[in-house]
């Protein structure tokens, strides 16, 4: 494989030192930018953009031509394995994804197949493969799944929601059910994860969008528990480099301390943790990422340039932080302000990397 170009993203996720903190974007590639949009008219709509690895690696690349970022994120979506275990994703215009078939019984779980991540998720892998190959070492190939949690709450509900009524059910209803759902998933993640490792992939992140919407006890034996599984079961080095692991959690900040014990290199923030509480917190066990309010990109130059010194600030000197934003870039950014926020990371980062 080509050499790496730039790997300070790989290095700030394992505590090495880097020149300026690296910085890419959750969601880089998606519809604040003007070419996404048409990329998808090209390709007819969201999933055919998913399964044709050519578009796929179209859009990765898009934010990567008009931004200095330090890594880009494979192009796909979350929902990639409950589809591949024969629910049926597809997406309504302005509603989001859906299940065409749900699970609501132990029947009905017991009865879902793990997937094969190359022959039912194969698509993603070339995909992989086809990013690598494009990015020809510029930078880091980022691959990633939902978390089971947050992938159960899918598939329970049928799409997205704003209470988790049927999941939470079922996770004090009928905890067997859930556990077994939970269990399948971790296996199928693992496999995932573990394909796109081998398909080119230099570091990945579980999402675990839902998990903040959980108890603390609940959090612990339903979606960390699994997470920490999936963990161990992750090809952590290939060809002949480590291979990062990120966990986030949205709305885990009370969690922090649980989660750097999960085995991953570094943990994801959101917004609503100050990251130099967290360093203080979490120790030097994992490298943080984050976590910049993704609507101050809404805001003027000045402003995002301010906030992005004050989140430099409060972590402080020395590696271990790879800037991001607190969860997804929103469609209605200006693509220049996206830019101000990339810029203004390295040109104030360097003087904490001296």
């Amino acid at each position: 494989m080509t050499a790496l170009k730039n790997d300070r993203f790989l290095r700030a996720l394992l505590k090495q030192p880097v020149d300026v903190t690296p910085v890419w974007m959750m969601r880089q590639a998606g519809r604040y930018l003007p070419e996404y949009r048409a990329s998808r008219a090209k390709a007819g709509d969201f999933m055919s953009l998913c399964k044709n690895p050519a578009f796929a690696c179209e859009v990765t690349l898009q934010p990567l031509e008009r931004y200095p970022l330090d890594a880009a994120i494979l192009f796909s979506d979350i929902l990639t394995v409950p589809d591949a275990m024969g629910l049926g994703l597809y997406f309504e215009t302005g509603e989001g994804p859906r299940f065409k078939k749900t699970v609501s019984t132990l029947a009905d779980i017991e009865a879902l197949p793990i997937p094969d991540a190359q022959q039912d998720l194969g698509y993603v892998m070339d995909a992989v493969s086809t990013i690598r190959r494009e990015l020809n070492g510029r930078v880091p190939l980022i691959g990633f799944s939902g978390s089971p949690w947050t992938l159960a709450t899918y598939m329970v509900e049928g799409g997205s929601s704003k209470d988790f009524r049927k999941s939470k059910a079922m996770l004090y209803d009928n905890p067997q059910a859930m556990h077994l759902l939970l269990d399948k998933l971790a296996q199928s993640v693992t496999a995932y994860l573990n394909g796109q490792i081998l398909a080119g992939a230099q570091a990945v992140q579980i999402f675990d969008s839902w998990g903040g919407s959980l108890s603390a006890a609940a959090y612990q034996e339903f979606s960390l528990a699994y997470m920490r599984k999936i963990v161990s079961g992750l090809i952590r080095e290939h060809d002949g480099r480590k291979v990062p692991v990120i966990l986030f959690t949205k709305g885990g900040g009370l969690w922090l301390e649980s989660i750097a014990d999960a085995g991953a290199d570094a943990l994801g923030l959101d917004w609503t943790c100050d990251i130099g509480e967290a360093r203080r917190r979490v120790g030097s066990k994992v490298a943080l990422q984050g976590n910049m309010d993704p609507t101050v990109l809404y805001a003027n130059p000045q402003a995002i340039r301010q906030e992005v010194s004050n989140i430099l600030a409060s972590y402080g000197s020395g590696t271990g932080h790879v800037f991001n934003l607190g969860h997804g870039i929103t469609p209605e950014v200006d693509p220049a302000n996206a830019g101000v926020f990339i810029e203004a990371v390295h040109e104030m980062s360097a003087k904490y990397h001296q």
